[in-house]
């Protein structure tokens, strides 16, 4: 058995620290490791890592982003997980720790990073037999931010008879650095989401153990003001302040759902309170592109 690494990457400073523990390692050395510049290009991770594995020689090719941090063992222990598998598994999945503060209550962007613990099927450290990335063609190109593609190609491998397993190898994801305005500007993944519906089914979630979206309530929110906007500037006073008044019903409470399990600093509150004006049209405006860009798009 051997296997190559395929690494994207748009130059965060982690990569030489990866590449480093790569080589010094303990543990048998892949036939090469390729890392794919992402930003020579800018078609996303799904493209870079089709560019990689597309030129590895190894029977297994071990994905890893280039903000993980893995243990000096990360190379005995991939082995390990590949050694003498079945011919219907088609990938390991490494076990991802995301850290996070011990002195307090993590923040909504540290709950983002930390749901990738307990993802199914993330590139962050996921090896796959290359037989299964040519039977399935690999990432789908159009996913051009890092968020679903790695879900798509895993329910393509598993369609085609390959199980997907758990490894034994443990990799370390660390919190991703945020902004205030972080967690607006991921609303673009609603655009993704239109793509997993058209290429996927109506049951996309579910098939990828992903949680209830909020796009309904969203969408609900999203209407309410933009209806009393309308409704003010049209003279109709009473339904303005009705829709008004819903919107801001609606808003509370998602602030309210997403301070409560924050450090609920003055800091933290007045981004979830902001934030949480700015997400409801975010989403509904990326889900719209999604669904108008990839209206023709079939199965």
């Amino acid at each position: 058995m051997n296997y190559s690494v395929v690494i994207p990457t748009v130059g965060r400073p982690n990569l030489d620290v990866l590449l480093t523990a790569l080589v010094e390692g303990d543990g048998p050395e892949p036939c090469e490791i390729i890392v794919v510049d992402d930003r020579e290009t800018g078609l996303g991770p799904a493209a870079a890592r089709n560019t990689g594995w597309r030129e590895a020689r190894g029977d297994w090719v071990a994905f890893l982003d280039d903000d993980v941090v893995i243990p000096p063992d990360w190379k005995a222990r991939l082995y390990a997980d590949l050694a003498d598998l079945p011919e219907d598994v088609g990938a390991s999945q490494a076990r991802i720790v995301v850290p996070l503060p011990g002195d307090r209550r993590p923040t909504d962007a540290e709950r983002g990073t930390a749901g990738l613990a307990t993802a199914r099927w993330i590139t962050a450290d996921m090896a796959y037999r290359r037989e299964a990335l040519a039977r399935s063609g690999g990432f789908d190109e159009r996913f051009r931010r890092a968020y679903r593609e790695d879900a798509e190609l895993a329910l393509r491998v598993l369609s085609l008879g390959y199980r997907i397993v758990r490894g034994s190898r443990t990799t370390t994801h660390p919190v991703k650095p945020a902004t205030f305005l972080t967690s607006v500007d991921q609303q673009r993944g609603n655009a993704d989401d239109a793509l997993m519906r058209r290429l996927v089914g109506s049951r996309w979630r579910s098939l990828i153990g992903g949680q209830r979206g909020r796009l309904k309530t969203h969408a609900a929110t999203t209407a309410a003001g933009l209806g009393a906007v309308l409704c003010g500037l049209l003279g109709w006073r009473r339904v303005a302040l009705g829709l008004g008044a819903t919107w801001a019903a609606l808003t509370g409470w998602f602030a309210a759902r997403r301070i409560a399990p924050g450090p609920r600093t003055p800091n933290e509150v007045v981004r979830m309170v902001v934030t949480s004006a700015l997400i409801p049209p975010a989403a509904c405006v990326h889900r719209l592109k999604g669904e108008v860009r990839y209206r023709g798009v079939r199965p």
